[in-house]
């Protein structure tokens, strides 16, 4: 049998190199070269290009095995993401699921996996548990100590750690990628009270929000808030409740909001999970005459558009995002600055009229 070209043995009967000759050309071990060539870790890089460039030199190995040996190892990136019940995490891990093709060139392999998104001792725990088996790992954070420890704890182990769609302050994530939450609470305030115009009695309105625990939602309430008071002092906001980006429980805290205030103008819902508001809204009567602002264009909330039920969605490209975290995981590899070539995620407003 033919030995395998990274053998130590396979060129003594041919007359060619032999492992311990690339070693003394390159100035290293045998079990460096050995380490190199069958591509397994604890090698420097410049270490590497040495052994690579004396195996080459030395015409120890054809030039395809080569090439693949100077390869470095598929990049393990773990994506941590609430449950499938939001429907727009379910769209980012499905992307995460289907791309391989499209992120091969990026030499990187991408596993995602559903979890409990707002209690900090779980998140934390398995921030850990699936982070020590990556070399990058991207989740949405909860503003908590626990998490901050352990993304802390995970970053000193030489593991990176990008927070996605909500950030997480004083910590070492080496990024953040998604909107500018405190811009899009903003937006949604400067829609919704245009929408609702400037009558000269007080209107109310409401909001629904995954967690306060999630620094985005905290940041698009506030945004939202400021701006109300601002331009739109008329609007009276009459109640702010969590739902946990779950359609039923979404639908059960609109429906209480619309029976506590019949006359209620307007609706924000800061997460995920919009069809349970409007379930509710289409229950009460009053998908016409509520404003409703929401997140996430989903299936569902694009019917929710078309119907009317729904006014306006301010959405994130799911593909662009992971696309973006691929892109700073690759640049912390060839220690780069992380957010060198990523463009800021930006604000897409989609209205009815002008659905993709």
């Amino acid at each position: 049998m033919m030995p395998t070209p990274f053998d130590p043995t396979y060129s003594a009967a041919t007359g060619r190199a032999r492992v311990a000759d690339i070693a003394r050309t390159a100035g290293v071990s045998t079990a460096t070269v050995d380490r190199v060539l069958n591509q397994r870790p604890g090698v420097r890089a410049a270490t590497m290009q040495k052994v690579l460039k004396a195996a080459a030199a030395l015409d120890y190995l054809p030039e395809a095995d080569l090439y693949k040996a100077m390869q470095p190892r598929p990049m393990r990136l773990v994506f941590l993401l609430p449950p499938q019940s939001n429907r727009f995490m379910q769209m980012l891990g499905d992307y995460i699921a289907f791309a391989e093709d499209q992120l091969a060139p990026f030499n990187v392999k991408c596993k995602c996996h559903h979890i409990e998104g707002f209690n900090p001792s779980v998140l934390a725990k398995r921030l850990l548990h699936y982070g020590r088996q990556a070399d990058g790992v991207a989740f949405m954070a909860l503003e908590h100590p626990l998490v901050r420890e352990a993304v802390n704890t995970l970053v000193a182990e030489g593991i990176h750690v990008v927070t996605l769609i909500s950030d997480l302050s004083n910590s070492r994530r080496a990024a953040y990628v998604g909107m500018d939450n405190r811009a899009a609470g903003r937006t949604a305030g400067y829609l919704l009270g245009r929408f609702l115009g400037n009558p000269k009695t007080p209107m109310k309105i409401a909001m629904i929000a995954g967690s306060l625990s999630y620094r985005g939602h905290e940041e698009r309430e506030m945004g939202f808030l400021h701006v109300l008071e601002e331009m739109f002092p008329h609007l009276q906001v009459v109640g702010l409740r969590e739902g946990h980006d779950d359609a039923d429980t979404n639908y059960k805290q609109a429906r209480t909001l619309l029976e506590q205030h019949p006359d209620l103008a307007g609706m924000y819902n800061i997460g995920g999970a919009s069809d349970g508001v409007g379930r509710a809204l289409k229950e009460s009567g009053r998908e016409q005459k509520t404003v409703f602002i929401g997140h996430g264009l989903t299936p569902d909330t694009r019917g929710l558009l078309i119907d009317g039920t729904m006014d306006a969605i301010l959405t994130q490209h799911p593909q662009n995002m992971i696309l973006n975290c691929v892109r700073i995981f690759g640049n912390l590899r060839e220690r780069r600055e992380a957010l060198a070539g990523v463009e800021a995620v930006r604000i897409s407003v989609i209205l009815r009229e002008n659905l993709p």
